[in-house]
């Protein structure tokens, strides 16, 4: 160290618990073409050609809605933190 420098501080070191937590209420949203989905969900979109499809981290479906908006203001009301995926 030069004389009358300071010595660099330490970054802090990061917040594993808020790390986990924001990964673990991560969603991903999805457009989904209704062709894509089964007989049954095809039939029940009823015209709808894009749905949208939210999904946890490890890929599971949590919902299929027919709105992008509706699917972000579905994950926020279950303080999830929607991030789009095309």
């Amino acid at each position: 160290m030069r004389a009358g420098s300071k010595p660099l501080e330490q970054a802090p070191l990061p917040d594993v618990a808020a790390i986990a937590q924001a990964w673990s209420s991560m969603v991903y949203i999805r457009p989904v073409l209704v062709a894509d989905l089964s007989a049954d969900l095809q039939r029940e979109a009823e015209g709808i050609e894009t749905l949208y499809s939210v999904h946890r981290p490890d890929g599971t479906r949590v919902a299929l809605v027919a709105d992008r908006r509706l699917a972000f203001a579905l994950a926020r009301e279950h303080d999830m933190a929607p991030v789009f995926v095309h």
